[in-house]
C-alpha cells in the first residue's frame, strides 16, 4: 500500500510540478533519500554541554500482547528505561501495548535516547511540545533500524497532556495503528496549586478503534478507499484494552482523555445525559471550567474532564458513549453506501459505548471544582504581524492524494506565505478549498457565503481539477471554483500545527452545511490553547499562532493519519 501511494504521488509530482531541488540542505543528506523526496539527516548525538535533569532510553520494538481472549496480538510498542530523574517520570500501563506515561515538569532539561529496534525507519514526534525544530521529530530525522537518535530540550510548555508518536514519511498511520503511541504529561506550579484530583484519582483514557482478524491479529488499510476516508476499526479499545471499565469511589476524578485513533472522530457524552465538565484541552487548563452536553474529540485532540461521581449509589454505572452525529464523511461516500470495505465496522457518526464507570465504593469527602483554573496569556489582535492577510491553510481532496493549499507534500516546497519571520504572532485561516469558504486575504463573510476566491499565493484547486491535473497547483493562482463534485468529496479534517499552541479566533460555516454542523457545533471548546482543531466541511476557522524561539522547519498537517500519509501535510520555515 505504501509503495502504491508513493508511486502515484511521485508520478503526479514529477509530471505536474517538476523535480524538487534540495540545494538548501547541508552535505550530510543522503543522495538516494533526496531522490525519493525526503532527505535523511544523520542522527543527533548527545551534546557534552547539555546537562539533563531527566534522561531515559525510549525503545521502539515489536512485541506481542494479550488484547482479546486467545492468541496474543503482534504489535509495535514503546518501552522506556529511566536513567536519571524522579522515579515517577516513567509510569507503565500494565498489560497495554501503549507506551508508558511520561511525566515531566516545566523547566526540566530532558535527554531522550530513542533506540530503533524495528525492521523499518522511524522517528518520534512530541505532539504538543514546544521544542527546537531538530528535536520535533520531522520525518527527515527518521533513523534506520539499529540506530539511536538523541533528543535534548528544555520543557517550555505549561501543564498539559501531550502525545508522543512516530512521524516517518508516509508510514505514520501504520506505525501508530500497530501500537506506537503514548501520553506525555507536563506539570507546573500553577496546576499544582489547584490540588486537582491526582494519583489514583487522575485517570488517563486513550481511545482507539482497531480491527482484528480471526487470529486476533490487527488488520490495517488494505485498499485506497480505506485510506481516502481514513481507516476505521470495528472495536473500541481504551488504554489498549476492550470493554474498558473503571471502578471509582463516589467522589471527583480527573479524566485525561486522548483520541489516539488514526481517523475516527468521537462525540463524547454520558449515557444518562449528565453534562461533561471540561477543565482543559490540548494546551492545558482553561481559565474557567466549561460545561457541555457533549464534546467532539478528533484524532490528536485531548480533553481534561472533571468527573464528579459524588452522590451516586454504590454499584451504579455510568457509560461514556460516542453519540450520533453527521457530516464528517464525504457525501459521495455516503451516497455510495460508504467507502469502507468492512461491513461490521462501527458506523462513523453512530452511537456506541466507549467505556463504563462503576461506583465501587461510597465515600464522604471529595474535592471541589475550582471556579478559576488558570491564567492564559492571550495574544491580542494588535500584536499580529498580518491582521489583514491571514496565512491560508486550504484543504482539498482528490482520489489520488490529499492536498493543502492545492499541493501534496513535497520536501523543500516552501511557498512564499510559508516563510515565517521568527518571533512573530500570525493570523491563520483554515478552510475547505473546494470553492466555499475564504482564503488568503479574503474577507470573513461568515456563514452562508458562496464561492469565494483564495489569495494569489495559495494555488488551491477543486477535486475535479485534482482529477484532471493530478494534484497540481492552480496555475492561474487566483479564483478557486469548485462546489459540485469537490464538495461531494469534502470531509472533516483535524488540522495539527507543530510548535507552539494557538488560540481560536472564530468559526464560521456555509449555510448549506448547517444541518450537519448542528449535530456537532455545541461540542467544540474554543476557550483554551490548541494544537489540533477539527475543521468540518464548509467550515472556516481563524486562529492566532505564535512562531517564537526556534528557527527551522515545522510541519502542519491533517491528523487523520491516513490523510497525512497521502500528502495532506506542509512545512512552515521559521527564519
Amino acid at each position: 500500500m505504501n509503495h502504491l501511494s508513493y508511486s502515484r504521488r511521485r508520478f503526479l509530482s514529477n509530471s505536474s510540478m517538476g523535480l524538487v531541488a534540495f540545494s538548501s540542505m547541508p552535505g550530510i543528506l543522503n543522495a538516494m533519500e533526496r531522490m525519493h523526496g525526503m532527505p535523511k539527516v544523520l542522527p543527533n548525538k548527545a551534546s557534552p554541554d547539555f546537562k539533563p535533569d531527566v534522561e531515559f532510553d525510549l525503545f521502539c520494538k515489536s512485541g506481542s500482547v494479550s488484547i482479546l481472549p486467545g492468541q496474543q496480538t503482534q504489535v509495535q510498542q514503546y518501552s522506556a528505561l529511566l536513567k536519571k530523574g524522579p522515579k515517577e517520570t516513567i509510569t507503565g500501563i500494565p498489560g497495554s501495548y501503549l507506551g508508558p506515561l511520561i511525566n515531566l515538569q516545566k523547566g526540566q532539561k530532558v535527554r531522550i535516547n530513542l533506540h530503533n529496534k524495528l525492521t523499518e525507519s522511524t522517528v518520534t514526534h512530541w505532539h504538543g511540545l514546544h521544542v527546537p525544530a531538530n528535536m520535533d521529530g520531522h520525518p527527515m530525522y527518521a533513523i534506520d533500524p539499529g540506530s539511536t537518535l538523541i533528543y535534548e530540550f528544555e520543557v517550555l510548555n505549561r501543564a498539559g497532556m501531550n502525545i508522543y508518536h512516530p512521524h516517518p514519511h508516509e508510514a505514520t498511520a501504520k506505525q501508530v495503528y500497530f501500537g506506537l503511541a503514548g501520553a506525555l504529561f507536563v506539570r507546573d506550579e500553577e496546576e499544582a496549586a489547584l490540588e486537582l484530583p491526582a494519583g489514583e484519582f487522575e485517570i488517563p483514557i486513550v481511545i482507539q478503534d482497531r480491527l482484528f482478524d480471526d487470529q486476533n491479529q490487527l488488520v490495517y488499510a488494505g485498499n485506497m478507499h480505506d485510506r481516502m476516508v481514513g481507516f476505521y476499526g470495528d472495536r473500541i479499545l481504551v488504554n489498549g484494552r476492550p470493554n474498558f471499565q473503571i471502578d471509582v469511589a463516589s467522589r471527583a476524578y480527573r479524566l485525561r482523555i486522548l483520541n489516539g485513533s488514526t481517523a475516527r472522530i468521537y462525540k463524547l457524552g454520558w449515557d444518562d445525559g449528565t453534562p461533561i465538565t471540561v477543565i482543559g484541552v490540548d494546551g492545558g487548563l482553561l481559565e474557567q471550567p466549561e460545561t457541555k452536553p457533549y464534546v467532539m474529540l478528533a484524532p490528536g485532540e485531548r480533553l481534561d474532564v472533571w468527573a464528579d461521581f459524588s452522590g451516586r449509589k454504590e454499584g451504579s454505572q455510568l457509560v461514556m458513549r460516542s453519540l450520533a452525529y453527521s457530516g464528517v464523511l464525504p457525501k459521495m461516500a455516503m451516497r455510495m453506501g460508504g467507502m469502507m470495505r468492512h461491513a461490521n465496522t462501527l458506523p462513523v457518526g453512530g452511537d456506541y459505548s466507549i467505556f463504563t464507570v462503576r461506583v465501587a465504593k461510597k465515600v464522604s469527602d471529595s474535592p471541589k471544582l475550582p471556579a478559576q483554573l488558570s491564567k492564559i496569556n492571550w495574544h491580542q489582535l494588535g500584536a499580529l504581524a498580518n491582521p489583514d492577510k491571514p496565512i491560508p491553510i486550504g484543504i482539498s481532496e482528490s482520489p489520488m492524494t490529499m492536498l493543502l493549499n492545492g499541493r501534496p507534500y513535497t520536501y523543500n516546497d516552501i511557498q512564499d506565505f510559508e516563510h515565517i519571520k521568527l518571533n512573530t504572532i500570525q493570523l491563520l485561516e483554515i478552510f475547505h478549498a473546494h470553492g466555499g469558504s475564504g482564503g488568503h486575504g479574503s474577507e470573513n463573510k461568515g456563514a452562508g457565503t458562496g464561492m469565494m476566491s483564495m489569495g494569489h499565493h495559495q494555488g488551491g484547486m477543486s477535486m475535479m481539477q485534482a482529477m484532471r491535473h493530478g494534484g497540481n497547483e492552480n496555475k492561474e493562482g487566483g479564483q478557486v471554483r469548485g462546489g459540485g463534485m469537490g464538495m461531494m468529496m469534502a470531509m472533516a479534517h483535524p488540522i495539527h500545527l507543530h510548535g507552539q499552541q494557538f488560540q481560536i479566533v472564530s468559526r464560521t460555516v456555509n449555510a448549506d452545511q448547517e444541518s450537519d454542523y448542528a449535530t456537532v457545533q455545541h461540542g467544540f471548546i474554543n476557550s483554551g490553547l490548541k494544537d489540533t482543531v477539527l475543521v468540518m466541511p464548509g467550515e472556516k476557522i481563524r486562529i492566532i499562532k505564535p512562531f517564537q524561539d526556534f528557527k527551522g522547519l515545522f510541519m502542519y498537517h491533517c491528523h487523520n493519519l491516513e490523510h497525512e500519509d497521502m500528502g495532506m501535510m506542509r512545512d512552515f520555515l521559521i527564519e
